[in-house]
């Protein structure tokens, strides 16, 4: 993933191309002045493209498999839902 700097002024004019970059995966940030002010980040990079990255990183390890279901550790009783016991758990 790259991360590309861009003042306001550079921005408007040339916005289409930019928007392209963070399609494509890029980090944009937005500067005034020569100082940060905001970030665009792609939205929700696919699950692959992010494993990826944290390997890269050297934060996770992964053999590429795909996990295998696992049955639910807790079902709840009733018709209450999970949130509605906790709730009433935390009063």
């Amino acid at each position: 993933m790259t991360q590309t700097t861009v003042g306001i002024r550079e921005l408007k004019a040339r916005l289409s191309s930019y928007l392209r970059k963070v399609k494509n995966g890029a980090t944009l940030t937005i500067t005034e002045r020569g100082k940060p002010i905001g970030r665009i980040v792609p939205i929700s990079p696919l699950v692959e493209i992010r494993m990826q990255e944290l390997i890269e990183a050297g934060l996770a390890a992964w053999s590429g498999r795909k996990l295998t279901p696992r049955p639910p550790v807790a079902r709840t009783q009733g018709e209450r839902t999970a949130a509605e016991l906790l709730l009433e758990d935390r009063e």
